[in-house]
C-alpha cells in the first residue's frame, strides 16, 4: 500500500502502533487514540498523532482507508462497565465509519474477534455458526452486523478481521498493556525475572498465537485488495499455556515451574481453545504467516538475553 492517506484508530496501542509505523513508510498516516491502552511513545515521528476518542465528532476521517482497531479489548473491561464497553466498541465504530463515509472514504478494515467461535481445537472457518457469551464478544459481533449494514446500504468495502492471540513481547509495543498483554509477554517477563508465571486452571488451554508482524502484513494485504466480508488472521496452529512456559524456560535457560490458579472467568464463558482456519485469506491475497512459533518465542526472549 503506497501513497494513501490512512487513519488508524487505536493506533497508539499494541497492534495499531505496529500497523501505523509500518504503513507510515510509504503513506500519510494519522492515528487517533485516547491513550487508555496506548501511548504515543509507540509511534515513529512519521505518524501524525491525534489524542481523541472514537466517540467524538469531527475526527480526521478525510482519508482513503480506515483501519479501525480502537476497542476495549478484554472480558474484564466489559463486565466492569458494560455500557462503556458498548459505547466504545459499538458506538465508536459506527461513529468513525459514518464520519469516514461522509468524507468520501470507501474502505474500512476493522477488528473483530475469534472468541465468538467459542472453544474449538479444530481450525475455525469464517462461515461456521458463532455465539456470544460475553459483553466483549457481543460488541465485536455487533461491529460485524453494522459493517454488513454499511456495505449493503452504502456500498462500502467493509472487511472484518477476527484476530486470534496476537503477541510480540515487552520488547515491542506490548509492555504498556501490563495485565492485558498477551500471556506470552507476561510469562516471558515472569520467567526472565525469576517469577513463577500464573496459569489459569491446569494450563492445558490452547491458543493460536500469531506474531504481530504477521498480523500487520495480513491487515495491509486486506486493505490493498479492498476485501469485503470476514477474515481470520491466525496461523492454523495452537499451543497450550503449559507448552508456552516450557518453551520460554528452554529459551531463557530457566527451570521455573508455573503456579496454577483459579480461573477468574467463569468456565461457562471461558474460551479454552482457539485455532484459525486461514484458507480464506490465503486464497484471497496469498498471505501466509511467516513467523514460526519457536522463532516467535526466541524473538520475545531476545530482550532478556542482551
Amino acid at each position: 500500500m503506497e501513497d494513501k492517506r490512512i487513519l488508524v484508530t487505536g493506533g497508539a496501542g499494541f497492534i495499531g502502533s505496529n500497523l501505523a509505523n509500518d504503513l507510515a513508510r510509504d503513506n500519510e498516516v494519522v492515528v487517533v487514540d485516547d491513550c487508555y491502552l496506548g501511548t504515543a511513545e509507540n509511534l515513529t515521528e512519521d505518524v501524525t498523532f491525534v489524542q481523541r476518542s472514537v466517540v467524538e465528532d469531527e475526527l480526521p476521517t478525510d482519508v482513503d482507508v480506515v483501519f479501525h482497531l480502537a476497542a476495549l479489548s478484554s472480558y474484564a473491561m466489559h463486565e466492569d462497565d458494560p455500557q462503556h464497553g458498548a459505547q466504545v466498541n459499538v458506538e465508536g465504530f459506527v461513529n468513525v465509519v459514518e464520519q469516514a463515509r461522509t468524507d468520501g472514504c470507501e474502505m474500512v478494515v476493522y477488528a473483530s474477534t475469534s472468541s465468538i467461535y467459542g472453544s474449538r481445537t479444530d481450525p475455525s472457518p469464517e462461515g461456521m455458526d458463532v455465539t456470544v457469551n460475553t459483553g466483549y464478544e457481543a460488541s465485536k459481533l455487533a461491529r460485524e452486523r453494522y459493517a454488513e449494514y454499511f456495505a449493503n446500504h452504502y456500498g462500502l468495502s467493509m472487511a472484518g478481521v477476527r484476530f486470534f492471540s496476537v503477541y510480540q513481547g515487552y520488547g515491542g509495543a506490548e509492555e504498556h498493556k501490563g495485565e492485558y498483554a498477551n500471556v506470552i509477554a507476561q510469562f516471558a517477563d515472569d520467567i526472565a525475572n525469576g517469577r513463577s508465571p500464573k496459569l489459569y486452571g491446569d494450563g492445558t488451554q490452547t491458543r493460536d498465537f500469531t506474531h504481530v508482524s504477521d498480523v500487520v502484513r495480513g491487515l495491509v494485504r486486506i486493505g490493498e485488495h479492498e476485501l469485503k466480508g470476514i477474515y481470520n488472521l491466525g496461523t492454523g496452529n495452537a499451543y497450550s499455556f503449559n507448552t508456552v512456559v516450557e518453551l520460554l524456560n528452554n529459551e531463557l535457560g530457566r527451570t521455573i515451574e508455573p503456579t496454577y490458579v483459579e480461573n477468574p472467568i467463569p468456565e461457562t464463558v471461558y474460551v479454552h481453545d482457539t485455532c484459525a482456519d486461514i484458507s480464506k485469506l490465503r486464497e484471497a491475497t496469498g498471505w501466509e504467516p511467516e513467523i514460526d512459533f519457536e522463532d516467535g518465542i526466541e524473538m520475545v526472549c531476545s530482550q532478556y538475553q542482551t
